[in-house]
């Protein structure tokens, strides 16, 4: 009898769980057509002077419209290195789509290579009011190519910003190889990040203000591939260009 008692609660806590957690999707992006969709995004352009050169992280490209394309259902950024400069493109759904808590997932496969730092991340809503990093930065992905095998998933706050310490590097010795998929689980207490479904870090402070905890307004989604700057370089190997980062899909679950 008690083990049919402890089987019928342990039925109904799984239930309660799953109800909890079950989300519907709410936002994706496919890719499809032959443009990209601009109610959706945004292009970021040039090499972010004069109010922010090198994007605030020395960054040697130049953002273009030109350096993506749509085809059969997937984003393709290309950095190249053109002359003296090098070229790729950034797009965000600012004043487009912004969302607070869920699941925000892309399915990408990463371009290789020294020099190179792609990443899918998100920056508060609020950022032209209060600035950078008040407005708190989700990086649900960061790849470096001078550093193969690893993916990056950090949080960047008042408290702790730049070298941030609320980071993990995980080790994927495969992670080049074909599409991966990169999320975070964000509530009102917490962000998980995952990849391919496995967690990889929990952020989850006991103390949560203004310094600690920007993550309680919305945010938007931002995707780019740099080339060098502090965190991605700043050796850029010039022999591996073209580089290509694909994004198959932005999925957002509430």
């Amino acid at each position: 009898m008690k083990n049919i008692l402890i089987a019928i609660l342990l039925l109904l806590f799984s239930f309660s769980y799953s109800q909890e957690t079950k989300r519907k999707l709410v936002w994706e992006e496919n890719f499809n057509g032959k443009n990209l969709n601009e109610a959706n995004w945004n292009y970021e352009l040039g090499n972010g002077c004069p109010t922010n050169c090198g994007w605030g992280n020395n960054e040697r490209q130049v953002y273009t419209k030109t350096n993506h394309k749509l085809k059969k259902g997937k984003l393709t950024i290309t950095a190249k290195k053109e002359k003296e400069s090098y070229t790729s493109t950034r797009i965000t759904t600012a004043g487009k789509k912004e969302f607070q808590y869920g699941r925000i997932e892309a399915r990408a496969k990463l371009p290789v290579g020294k020099g190179i730092w792609p990443a899918f991340w998100m920056l508060g809503s609020n950022i032209s009011k209060v600035g950078w990093p008040q407005c708190g930065e989700i990086d649900i992905l960061e790849y470096v190519g001078k550093n193969p095998h690893l993916v990056y998933t950090s949080l960047h706050t008042q408290a702790s910003h730049g070298e941030t310490i609320n980071s993990k590097k995980t080790v994927f010795p495969e992670i080049e190889e074909g599409f991966h998929i990169y999320a975070v689980e964000w509530t009102k207490d917490k962000m998980e990040f995952f990849v391919d479904d496995k967690l990889v870090y929990t952020f989850q402070p006991e103390v949560k203000n203004e310094s600690t905890w920007p993550f309680n307004q919305p945010f938007y989604i931002i995707i780019n591939m740099a080339v060098g700057g502090n965190f991605g370089g700043p050796e850029v190997d010039d022999t591996i260009f073209p580089q290509e980062y694909v994004l198959d899909y932005v999925k957002v679950y509430q």
